[in-house]
């Protein structure tokens, strides 16, 4: 199993009965989204784990190699450009051994939503469709997956129609909403279940989609 990472953690309530892995965007931390838990205002009866995990810190070419948190390098933003499949494999595991974890506290597969923003998200897409036993949901925020040749994903049985919940900013000067609509039609045609939103935003978080955010996890993990 991959050494575990450093996590922020925070608890809606006594003996949790779900966790939420929540990945941050290049550059940030496991901090960055811990604000946005009181903001989903779960009710007292769920009790939920949020683990926010922080990316190791690497040399990240788009940025002119300065090293910053990051889940894998990345040289340009695009459905066409280098991809470092190494960093997205590890990665992989290392959110995967995050599971492990959650398991060995209590917590089985399908009580876990992975989710992540932006590079993020991009991993807890890679790694939840990919996984071997049904977890709850994904969430996928203000990110793609470049599925070209070189970058295949293969669709595990288990959660071939896990729920995705995927939103996007259609002001996004970082991550443009045509990658992402490019990314939710090759996995709806895959047959994957997507819920879709998009919001009058840039690359960040809108109030509309907490509120959506937090539906939606209801939904998945209901109490």
């Amino acid at each position: 199993m991959a050494d575990l990472l450093d996590c922020v953690e925070v608890e809606t309530g006594a003996s949790p009965e779900a966790s939420v892995i929540w990945l941050h965007g290049l550059g940030a931390d496991g901090h960055d989204f811990e604000p946005i838990v009181p903001e989903l205002k779960l009710p007292a009866s769920a009790a939920v784990r949020f683990v926010f995990p922080h990316a190791p810190v690497r040399p990240v070419t788009l940025n002119n190699g300065y090293p910053m948190r990051a889940w894998f390098d990345i040289v340009k933003i695009g459905l066409h450009q280098p991809r470092d499949k190494h960093g997205m494999l590890v990665s992989r595991a290392a959110l995967e051994a995050l599971i492990a974890r959650e398991n060995s506290r209590g917590i089985p597969a399908s009580r876990i939503v992975l989710a992540g923003f932006s590079q993020g998200g991009a991993v807890a897409l890679y790694t939840g469709l990919q996984y071997r036993e049904r977890l709850a949901g994904i969430m996928a925020l203000s990110t793609y997956l470049p599925l070209v040749d070189g970058f295949e994903l293969t669709i595990s049985q288990a959660n071939g129609g896990v729920p995705i919940f995927y939103a996007h900013g259609t002001q996004d000067p970082v991550v443009p909403l045509q990658l992402a609509e490019h990314t939710r039609s090759e996995l709806t045609a895959r047959g994957c279940a997507i819920t879709w939103h998009t919001y009058p935003m840039p690359h960040a978080v809108h109030p509309q989609e907490i509120l959506h955010i937090r539906a939606w996890l209801m939904g998945v993990v209901p109490q």
